[in-house]
């Protein structure tokens, strides 16, 4: 909403400046903002004599100002500079003078600044000199903003009443949320405690005091207080206890708490103190770039004597490109037989993709969704199996305003990389390389599955102010050269959290059904031996199928977390993620992990007794399939106008690469019918042996799934819609994460607009129809595999008595 006083602002400074040499005029709109505040900037350097002006409190500024003295009650050397002090504390929300009074220096202006003062952390009488100048007149707030907290208000003040008046130090901010001038407040308070002149920088000097300055038990102090405040501002770890520290003078048991889950969250030593590996963890992207790392990536291609190199210094797992662009002369791309010599060697590979990526024109939905296809392709190319994770860069310092762009941006190529990966029957995932807010940001709002955080380039602003994503898989820490006898070849140490662990083999074929049910029995067992019983033990089950892909935060939010401790046990007895069956009824390759995250999410949350609603279980099957393949549609309508003609062609169809494929649908009917099998008694191992055996539950999969989860089409359908327009809070969350976050308008809100509603409801028919469908076949399948395997018997009955 507009303010009057910010108006009269914006009128007045361009009033009076607007024919200035290099003054820029600001929008009369009554909305503060950096372009007003430049406006007054650069009327305040025409009254200090600098010409041309420029949108920038910069030294001379600063200098010219600091020359006037403190401005206070009753100063009249120049009203107009008055007038821009008061008109930027309007514009920052304080009662600066009664309107029309601008120019005088009043009691009421004296209050004001007396309240700003206080609001900043450093108290005094209300009179202004440079540096409160200097904060008037930028876009920094002084109180709580929305998503602040007062834990970090309460330090930024510290910082702020500590060090204002030192040369070096800016007053920063007071908003309560941790930001790149904040973390900058940090390092210049830890160098001035250190005896250094502050710079900002991570150097040599920095290191060496920290080393120095280990807290733990016993600390107390400065330095105790800084380590603290660098606590606050990286938490939470995104993991399950989720500890909380304050900012404290003296060390605690909280304190120790969250230092041990931020360090096994950093995958660094777990020594529970304050050490120099923590502290420079806490304070930047790339942490102590010479510690422990497992992990590495290069643009060098791997030959055996390289591999030797990388396993005898304990790597073990290799990113490389899958693409070289035309004109690149990098010569980057995985060679023939490349991987195969990886793989020999012990170790493990990551693919990514990079075309050009290095400028905010490099970054649309169309190319997003191209390089997607281009990737899908390469990487099948390549033989990578199915859930391989592929990161595609964004290599350079990408800006908030960047990031959330529009028509070029970061988060708008990612949904075009989103689209065209589930286009192709979503056979990889998209993964993230950038900086830390990049990877947070793409991630929060296209769902990569990985982040590959480029920590060595600590001086991005997108690794300043913000903490290491929940899903990082990689943190790349420093560039160097390997000297391997003659051979020589640039190679960056990565920090491997464990999420992606890389493939340590391609071309893997899917084992049958037998392999499937006796790979379900052994981990049943193992949940025996873990203690589970009853249901536990085949929940346990599905968690450990379906945890490495489908563990992440938004399925903790949707079905919580799954037992670690179980993970941990049955990877102890050789046990690994086993990715996909062999349906013997349709032939498809169906996904191991989908098909048990759903029966999962069915276990946890049975459908809803009306049943033309949804809920959370169904999120976790067909409705989320459901929003995504609505999106598909969204940015396809240019091409199917009429939804009802998009999901004949592309929903459940076989042989067709969708984000709803028919693999997609067949997960998501086995999942629901081994969660109602299992919610009826049987045992995990019972419920996959008598839906996958011959002649079992999987020939009559789509008729008992619309059977027992609508019951009719007009059920269904009303489902459908309640998918996509209903109101129960996980169902509202979903819509949110998958249809608003992929760039695609809610089909509540699609209504609105005119034939919305008869595109709604006929999109919702083509789920009917794809159902219905597949049903029609299913009967025609058992029919002719009933006839088949009659043939079969008789045929095996004949060879018996042959033998007699």
């Amino acid at each position: 909403m507009a303010d009057e006083q910010v108006l009269r602002a914006q009128k007045w400074v361009n009033l009076t400046y607007g024919s200035v040499s290099g003054y820029v005029r600001c929008p009369e709109t009554g909305n503060t903002g950096w372009s007003t505040m430049n406006s007054l900037i650069m009327g305040l350097q025409h009254e200090l004599g600098i010409s041309p002006v420029v949108a920038s409190f910069g030294a001379t500024t600063y200098a010219k100002f600091a020359a006037l003295g403190d401005i206070g009650f009753g100063w009249e050397q120049n009203r107009n500079i008055v007038s821009i002090l008061e008109f930027g504390l309007w514009c920052k929300g304080y009662w600066a003078v009664e309107p029309g009074s601008e120019g005088w220096f009043t009691g009421v202006t004296r209050a004001a600044v007396e309240k700003l003062r206080g609001e900043m952390g450093i108290g005094g009488s209300g009179v202004i000199n440079a540096k409160i100048a200097k904060a008037i007149l930028n876009m920094d707030a002084y109180v709580i903003v929305a998503g602040g907290s007062d834990k970090i208000r309460s330090i930024q003040q510290w910082l702020n009443g500590r060090y204002w008046s030192r040369s070096e130090f800016n007053i920063g901010p007071c908003d309560g949320i941790y930001s790149r001038d904040v973390q900058k407040s940090l390092m210049y308070a830890i160098q001035y405690e250190l005896g250094l002149t502050p710079t900002g920088n991570f150097g040599p000097a920095t290191q060496a005091g920290l080393r120095a300055n280990t807290v733990g038990t016993g600390s107390s102090g400065i330095f105790m207080q800084l380590f603290s405040a660098a606590c606050v501002f990286n938490e939470p770890t995104p993991r399950a206890n989720n500890p909380r520290t304050s900012f404290i003078s003296s060390w605690n048991g909280s304190i120790e708490a969250w230092v041990k889950d931020f360090q096994t969250f950093s995958k660094l030593s777990v020594t529970s103190r304050g050490d120099y590996q923590t502290w420079a963890q806490l304070l930047v992207s790339m942490g102590d770039p010479d510690r422990d790392a497992t992990g590495s990536d290069t643009r060098y291609e791997i030959t055996a004597s390289r591999a030797k190199w990388l396993f005898d210094n304990k790597y073990r797992v290799v990113g490389r490109y899958i693409y070289d662009p035309p004109g690149s002369t990098l010569d980057k791309e995985i060679k023939p037989g490349e991987l195969k010599t990886i793989f020999d060697a012990g170790l493990a590979v990551f693919p990514i993709y990079q075309d050009n990526a290095r400028q905010l024109a490099d970054f649309t939905y169309t190319q997003g969704y191209q390089h997607a296809l281009k990737a899908h392709q390469l990487a099948s190319d390549y033989k990578f199996n199915r859930g391989t994770t592929i990161y595609f860069a964004v290599d350079y310092d990408a800006t908030q305003d960047e990031i959330d762009g529009h028509p070029r941006g970061i988060v708008t190529y990612f949904h075009g990389v989103q689209a065209g990966l589930a286009s192709q029957g979503k056979k990889y995932n998209h993964g993230v390389y950038g900086s830390r807010n990049v990877c947070i940001n793409v991630t929060e709002k296209t769902f990569a599955r990985h982040s590959f955080v480029s920590g060595m380039s600590w001086a991005f602003s997108g690794n300043l102010g913000f903490p290491l994503p929940g899903n990082w898989s990689f943190n790349q820490i420093k560039e160097f050269k390997v000297t391997n006898g003659s051979d020589t070849f640039d190679l960056d140490r990565d920090v491997v959290s464990g999420t992606d662990r890389g493939v340590s083999s391609v071309d893997a074929q899917p084992g049958p059904a037998d392999a499937f049910i006796n790979y379900v029995t052994r981990l049943y067992q193992l949940a025996g031996e873990y203690g589970a019983t009853g249901t536990r033990r085949s929940q346990l089950v599905m968690e450990y199928i379906r945890h490495a892909a489908y563990g992440d935060w938004q399925w903790k939010i949707l079905i919580g977390d799954y037992d670690t401790g179980f993970v941990d046990f049955a990877d102890s007895k050789g046990m690994s993620v086993e990715k996909w069956v062999t349906d013997p009824f349709t032939g498809y390759t169906l996904g191991a992990e989908h098909m048990m995250a759903t029966a999962n999410a069915h276990i946890l949350i049975d459908h809803p007794g009306n049943l033309n609603e949804g809920n959370g279980g169904d999120v976790g099957g067909w409705a989320g399939d459901f929003m995504t393949f609505w999106s598909d549609w969204r940015h396809s309508e240019t091409q199917y106008a009429n939804p009802l003609d998009f999901c004949h062609a592309k929903l459940a169809v076989p042989g067709i690469s969708s984000s709803f494929s028919f693999t997609d649908f067949i997960e998501d009917a086995d999942g629901y019918l081994l969660a109602r099998a299992v919610r009826g008694n049987k045992t995990i191992v019972e419920a996959v042996t008598d839906h996958y055996k011959a002649a079992g539950g999987g020939l009559r999969r789509f008729n008992n799934y619309f059977t027992q989860r609508w019951g009719n089409s007009t059920t269904c359908k009303n489902s459908a819609n309640y998918a996509l327009c209903g109101t129960d809070a996980k169902i509202m969350a979903a819509q949110l994460g998958l249809i608003t976050k992929s760039g695609a308008v809610l089909p509540n809100d699609y209504k609105l607009l005119p034939g919305g509603t008869d595109k709604v409801n006929n999109f919702c028919q083509g789920f009917v129809d794809a159902i219905n469908a597949r049903r029609g076949m299913e009967s025609r399948m058992a029919a002719t595999y009933r006839s088949n395997h009659a043939r079969f018997l008789r045929e095996a009955r004949a060879r018996a008595q042959r033998r007699q």
